[in-house]
């Protein structure tokens, strides 16, 4: 019994110092599924780190994914990983889910001590000061753009709308109060490829940036050591997509600036709700299928068509309408239901008097991006 007493004292006493000379104890779940006791000083100066990951949509996942694959592989990068993120059924969350990566919702709690590096990736909420601190490495954000261009919530879109043709990807410190303002630790070029919307843009920089960011880390102290303010000049804008983008004005939009608003926002995937939309005979018609320029051969070439005048092409089943340079084609328009160009010229343009497309004239934001 005496022994026993003994034994307990002096496991005791190692335990309570372990405690002061470390800033985080506790048992942690291994790769293995066995759950080990961790011991941790208050910060590291270099890897493993402990990480506290923010994120929301598809985009971040691609981080996350290779955050947790560095953990499980134990490449000597990542020790622990947790999440946080906003509320919903949002795709970082059924990640963390399916991984079983510790979640908190946003804002977290009882991060003090707990983690050397803060990650965000697409995550949409303002990160205050008082939380910042708590990390003694700072916060990372993976940014799609070169900063200081295309600050904002959708550079991806601003870039292919604008017909940029290098991009990529940007690792910087997140500070207080303003979104992309921070310093970069990290940064590297892509070339835009010809033709391709905002979902294939998406794709291919959300993989460079997840292996940006695990290299980052890798020399993450050598990093930081040799961050840079972002220049002065240079910085551009991307405010949120809205329907009011949306809308063409045939008699100021070329053929090239339709196809990048086509590309940009009317081609996404999970964003059917703004597709390209014009009026015909006071409704609003939404214009899916775009086929670009289109080459056609008018009865009356002495006759120039007003922007906005509609042909249908028997050929290529393709409604042709003329803009500012040319004429542009659609396969299939949304009125009431979805009509292919056949259907839409049985139905409505051959009994029609006028065949026009209107310009709905739309609000400043719009004519700025268009006048761009």
């Amino acid at each position: 019994m005496w022994t026993n007493s003994r034994t307990a004292g002096a496991s005791l006493r190692i335990l309570t110092h372990l405690q002061r000379c470390c800033g985080h104890t506790g048992w942690r779940r291994g790769t293995d599924g066995r759950h080990r006791w961790l011991c941790r000083h208050m910060s590291s100066t270099g890897p493993p780190w402990r990480l506290l990951f923010f994120g929301s949509d598809q985009f971040a996942v691609e981080s996350l994914k290779h955050l947790t694959s560095s953990w499980t592989s134990r490449e000597g990068i990542v020790e622990s990983l947790e999440v946080v993120t906003v509320s919903g059924n949002v795709p970082v969350k059924k990640f963390a889910q399916q991984n079983q990566l510790p979640l908190h919702t946003w804002p977290p709690d009882n991060v003090d001590g707990r983690f050397d590096v803060g990650v965000v990736v697409s995550f949409g909420c303002l990160l205050h000061k008082t939380l910042i601190n708590k990390f003694p490495h700072g916060i990372l954000n993976v940014h799609p753009s070169l900063l200081p261009r295309w600050r904002g919530p959708a550079p991806i879109v601003h870039t292919i709308l604008h017909g940029d043709t290098v991009t990529g990807v940007t690792i910087m410190q997140i500070r207080p109060h303003r979104f992309d303002v921070g310093p970069i630790v990290n940064q590297e070029l892509h070339q835009v490829p010809e033709n391709c919307t905002t979902d294939d843009l998406e794709a291919a920089l959300a993989t460079k940036g997840a292996h940006l960011l695990i290299d980052t880390l890798a020399t993450l102290s050598e990093r930081l050591a040799h961050k840079r303010n972002q220049s002065r000049t240079g910085e551009t804008f991307a405010p949120k997509i809205s329907t009011s983008m949306s809308w063409i004005v045939w008699e100021e939009q070329t053929c090239d600036s339709i196809d990048r608003l086509y590309r940009a926002i009317g081609s996404r995937v999970m964003m059917t709700d703004i597709p390209l939309r014009t009026m015909w005979m006071g409704e609003t018609i939404k214009l899916l299928d775009f086929v670009g320029r289109c080459h056609i051969t008018l009865s009356d070439q002495r006759r120039r068509p007003a922007p906005g005048s509609v042909s249908f092409q028997k050929e290529s089943n393709t409604l042709a309408v003329c803009c500012k340079d040319g004429w542009v084609g659609f396969k299939t328009v949304l009125l009431k239901k979805r009509l292919t160009a056949a259907d839409f010229y049985n139905g409505y343009l051959h009994q029609a008097a006028e065949r026009m497309f209107v310009s709905k004239k739309s609000g400043t934001e719009a004519r700025q991006i268009r006048e761009n």
